[in-house]
Formats: C-alpha cells, structure tokens, sequence
C-alpha cells in the first residue's frame, strides 16, 4: 500500500462541497433539492466579459501566460485596487492566480514557516485554517459571538499574538456570517497589528456584495505602516459571477508577492491565457451588471434574513454584505452536522454544518440562488424546525 504524508492526516476536506457533492447526487436522481449550500452567483457571467474570452480564443490567446499574470491586466489590478481602495500598489506588486483561494495558498507559504501562527477569527472560511496547517504552521483561533456581531476586538488580537505569530487572516465582508467591520473598527485592529509588526492577509473577495448603504474599507488603506504589513487577496468570482474562470489575485509587498508567483511557477504556472482577457474587459467595461446582481443579492438577503428569523427556535445577525445568513440553531437541540442531514434527506434542502466554519451552534444558508427556491426552502426549513 502506498503510504500518505502526515499532512494529509491534518487535513479536513471541504464540507461546502461535500454538501455540494450530495445535493447534486439527490438532483441527478429527479429530486427536486434547494440547494443553499455553495457560495456560488446563480447569474451568467456578463456577455462582455465572456465576448472578450471568445475573442482571446480566436486571437490565439492559448499558450502559457506569465507565472505571475499578463502584465496588462496587473496594470489594471493595480490601477484598481489606487482607484476604488486607495491602496498604491504597483504592477509588479500584483499576482493574478487560478482563483482567489491559490492566491491565498501562494501568500500563507510564502509568509508561514513549520510551527509559526496564524491567527484566525472564528467563524471562518473553510480553507483558511486547512491552507495554513498544509503550510506546516499552527491555525490559532479567536472566538466571537453573536452578541458581539461575530467580530474580533483589538484586545483579543493583541492577547493572541505571541513570539511565533506570523499574520492575521482578516475578511470582511464576512463567509460565513456576511458581517463588516466599521471603518473605525478595521482602524483599531490596525494600531494592533503595526504596534507588534504583524502581517495581515486580507481576504476581501465580497468587497462588491454590500447592502444597506455600507462601504468597504480595505485594512491597508490606512497609512503606511499597515500598508507595508498588508497583502489584499481578492478575485472575480463573486463580483462577476465567475466562479469556473478561476481567477483571483493578490497584491502586497514586492518581496511577498515575488515569493508567491515564484511558488505558483513550479505549481500550476500563470492562470488560464484567454480567461485573463476576459478579466480585462471585467475591469474597463461598464459595472452595471455588477451593481444590478448586487441589488438583487439585497433583495434576496433581505428575503432570506426575514425568513429565516421568523422560524421560532431560530436566531440570526443580519449581514450586510456577502451572499450568507448565519442563523443559531442551539436552541433546537442538535449539533450542525446532524441537523443539516436530516434537513437534506427530510426535507432536500442543503445547507453548510458551522462546525466546518468553527462554529457548531449554527449552520450556513446561501442566498445566491433564485427567489423561488428560496421562498420554497424556507418552507421546507420552517416545517422540519416545527418538526423536532
């Protein structure tokens, strides 16, 4: 038999797409399954964003582009990220990956040695803590509650922070829990982080999914020392609807993002030729449909948020940004994993366990999907929650 590296051992596979995978397997045998589970836009990527890959295609744009992106369009990143995020980075500061999670991959192996920490608030994304125990170094979790808006205070991150601290991985808006921060908020973490030299990786993927007239503040935004202690990761994805593209990004100190590209040259080489055209037209085109998907994501938020709070046994923090509701479920009496499947083999609806976001009281709902669905699997939810 062959024998598996210890890694692997550490390694939980991701749950969002085991649900994905199971919800998908119901469909296929003519189930009729709401399907909350993915953090995934229900919209077609906009027709000049895909016009501009099928002309790319037709110009002969196949062959391997740069490790670290077509230079053109980290231009245009970093034209971007001074423009709308007020954070002054250079072409050769930015790298374009397959998708924003090898960019977040690419930045934590080039900043985490076996043994150091990362710092990471609960909840979280899935990969954040699996991508750093695959760097060898130790995920070290800092709790928060409903009652606090699922957000971490500067106190609890400088009471974290020890000899072997490496970095903070912050997001915001949120997945799971679609929170932000305030400005005020991101600016207190930051006095944090440059009075102990500590990094931060900033995973602001949703910056585009905000609702209720909030803004974005990018963490690095803020004066020098927090921009020289920064690394922004964003991607296309949920802006554009472009999850199959695999397409993000990071943008940092030069060194850092050196150390990343250099790292992504002996893994999966430059991202795909001919979607970087298309990325292009995303960022000189017209945002219109950016702004219109954005406006029915609130719709639709605003929708599900109701629904769900109105379920009795059921608690909820409203988001305001992101595509994610993140009820409490501690009052039913069931840990997150057994409630959501019962719920999909009771009821076909297919929501995430919070035990894999670190957090077993609740469970996560995506609202990226149409009003139909979601008013049926409201339905569906309020009749198995009456049901226990």
């Amino acid at each position: 038999m062959i024998l598996l590296a210890d890694r692997t051992t550490t390694m939980q596979p991701s749950m969002t797409l085991a649900i994905a995978s199971r919800a998908k397997a119901l469909a296929a045998t003519g189930i009729d399954v709401c399907n909350f589970g993915v953090g995934e836009p229900d919209f077609n990527t906009p027709a000049h964003i895909r016009e501009a890959a099928k002309a790319a295609l037709d110009a002969g744009k196949t062959k391997y582009a740069p490790a670290g992106g077509v230079p053109r369009l980290r231009a245009l990143i970093a034209e971007k990220l001074r423009r709308e995020n007020g954070l002054p980075y250079a072409p050769e500061q930015v790298m374009v990956s397959t998708g924003g999670k090898q960019a977040l991959f690419n930045v934590l192996l080039s900043l985490l040695s076996p043994g150091d920490e990362a710092l990471i608030p609960i909840p979280y994304w899935v990969s954040y803590p699996e991508i750093v125990k695959l760097c060898r170094a130790k995920p070290v979790f800092i709790s928060t509650t409903e009652e606090t808006g699922f957000k971490v205070t500067p106190e609890q991150v400088g009471a974290a922070i020890t000899p072997r601290t490496r970095v903070l991985i912050f997001n915001s808006p949120s997945n799971p829990t679609g929170v932000i921060y305030t400005p005020e908020e991101i600016e207190a973490l930051a006095e944090v982080l440059v009075a102990h030299r500590i990094a931060v990786l900033s995973d602001e993927i949703y910056e585009k999914l905000l609702y209720d007239g909030a803004r974005h503040l990018s963490i690095g935004s803020l004066g020098e020392e927090i921009f020289n202690l920064t690394v922004t990761c964003n991607g296309f994805s949920k802006a554009y609807a472009a999850t199959g593209w695999r397409l993000g990004y990071a943008a940092g100190p030069q060194h850092v993002i050196q150390a990343a590209i250099d790292i992504q040259s002996h893994s999966t080489s430059g991202a795909n030729t001919f979607a970087q055209y298309g990325a292009l037209a995303a960022l000189e085109g017209a945002q219109d449909e950016v702004e219109i998907m954005r406006q029915h994501f609130e719709h639709r938020r605003d929708l599900m948020f109701e629904g769900v709070r109105a379920i009795p046994g059921l608690t909820c923090t409203q988001p305001q940004g992101a595509f994610y509701v993140f009820p409490n479920i501690a009052a039913i009496g069931l840990d997150s994993l057994t409630f959501c499947a019962r719920l999909l083999e009771q009821e076909y609806v297919a929501i995430v366990p919070g035990i894999a976001f670190g957090a077993d009281a609740n469970v996560r709902l995506s609202y990226a999907t149409d009003r139909a669905t979601i008013e049926k699997g409201l339905e569906r939810l309020e009749r198995f929650v009456r049901s226990l």
